[in-house]
């Protein structure tokens, strides 16, 4: 039963995110927070605050508005005081140069009583760092800025 109601609450954030709402998902992260993005590029590293998050988000819609994920498969495991969520994903934007992009990921989400305290996010990392050189060859500055990451 508990699963049950762990995969609506991650279809629900994903949900957000679809609709560019990431002020919502922030809502249900841990201020003790880490989150790993795969890859040597903008959107690579790993945050330790809902604020370096949301600068992340920034970033990421940015460079890919109208970014929608469409779930593939949530598997969940362990007790309210220590979940462990997977989420298998394929999204697709259309670029801010207005092309289209299409990549599949894997999420790793560790949570305690409902709020997110660790995400990992694993994808094909060399898509990622071809469309920020297509952006960067295209003049789109968050492209060649350094990722944000903060330390604990």
């Amino acid at each position: 039963m508990y699963s049950f109601f762990v995969r609506r609450f991650i279809q629900q954030v994903f949900q957000s995110l679809n609709q560019g709402d990431y002020e919502t998902v922030l809502k249900r992260v841990s201020p003790t927070i880490t989150y790993a993005f795969s890859g040597s590029h903008v959107l690579g590293g790993t945050r330790h605050s809902i604020e370096a998050m949301r600068q992340w988000f920034e970033r990421l819609y940015r460079l890919s508005p109208g970014l929608k994920f469409d779930i593939k498969n949530i598997s969940v495991s362990g007790a309210p005081w220590n979940t462990m969520i997977v989420v298998e994903w394929v999204d697709v934007a259309k670029l801010a140069d207005g092309s289209d992009y299409v990549k599949q990921g894997v999420h790793l989400i560790k949570m305690r009583w409902g709020k997110a305290v660790d995400i990992h996010a694993y994808l094909v990392t060399q898509k990622v760092q071809a469309m920020c050189e297509r952006l960067a060859e295209a003049g789109f500055a968050p492209t060649v800025a350094f990722p944000i990451e903060d330390h604990s």
